[in-house]
């Protein structure tokens, strides 16, 4: 007997490229389930400063994603994520947990950990994968795969001004250098490096408002047809 595999829309990109917004928005579109494999790498190194763990410690850092208490609870205006029952919605976007959910992700064991939680996401009617290496690694069959990406300086803007809305302490230029740091560690880890998959649609938005975009991909979703 044949089974049936759901569809999943792979999106992967740079930090602050406006993968998660628009991952959300073409989820509520479709009714398609959502998985931000940022929030577990981000929710790895949270549980490990809660642990003392250091972020070099790659054996004890992969039991800790393999055991992850995490709990994702939509709410109406965003989802709230619980670490071990304590709410971190707001903890896991700080830059300083960012970067080092970036250490965590360049590990091997770690990755390998995840992967197969990732994968669990993949259920009907269909899934949008935010992420990395989403269409390279977790997801090579997905049905479409789209590179987002934008200028450094226009992510660091984009980032600056999410934080700031959300009552944060925030450096514009900090920022942009945590941005450069985070793409070179990104695109030069051995294992599954930020790139785009071969088959992956390439789209800068840079000049783009979230709306045009979510529109171009609509379109790339439809001529798929789904």
């Amino acid at each position: 007997m044949t089974v049936s595999i759901p569809p999943v829309i792979a999106i992967d990109g740079p930090s602050g490229s406006g993968k998660g917004t628009l991952c959300k928005r073409l989820a509520q579109r479709m009714g398609y389930h959502l998985l931000d494999s940022g929030a577990l790498y981000r929710l790895v190194a949270l549980a490990a400063e809660h642990h003392g763990v250091g972020m070099e410690n790659e054996r004890a850092l992969a039991d800790i994603a393999a055991h992850l208490d995490v709990q994702f609870l939509p709410s109406d205006d965003s989802d709230k994520v619980l670490l071990e029952g304590e709410d971190v919605s707001l903890a896991i976007r700080t830059e300083a947990v960012g970067m080092n959910a970036s250490r965590v992700a360049s590990l091997t064991l770690v990755r390998r950990a995840l992967e197969s939680r990732q994968r669990a996401f993949a259920e009907a009617p269909g899934l949008v994968a935010d992420g990395r290496d989403m269409g390279t690694v977790v997801f090579p069959q997905a049905i479409i795969k789209i590179f987002l990406t934008a200028s450094a300086e226009e992510r660091a803007d984009r980032r600056y001004k999410q934080l700031k809305s959300k009552g944060l302490d925030a450096s514009l230029a900090d920022i942009l250098v945590d941005i450069k740091q985070r793409d070179h560690r990104d695109e030069s880890r051995t294992v599954a490096p930020l790139r785009p998959a071969d088959d992956a649609e390439l789209l800068d938005c840079t000049h783009l408002s979230i709306t045009e975009v979510e529109q171009k991909v609509m379109t790339l979703i439809r001529n798929r047809g789904l």
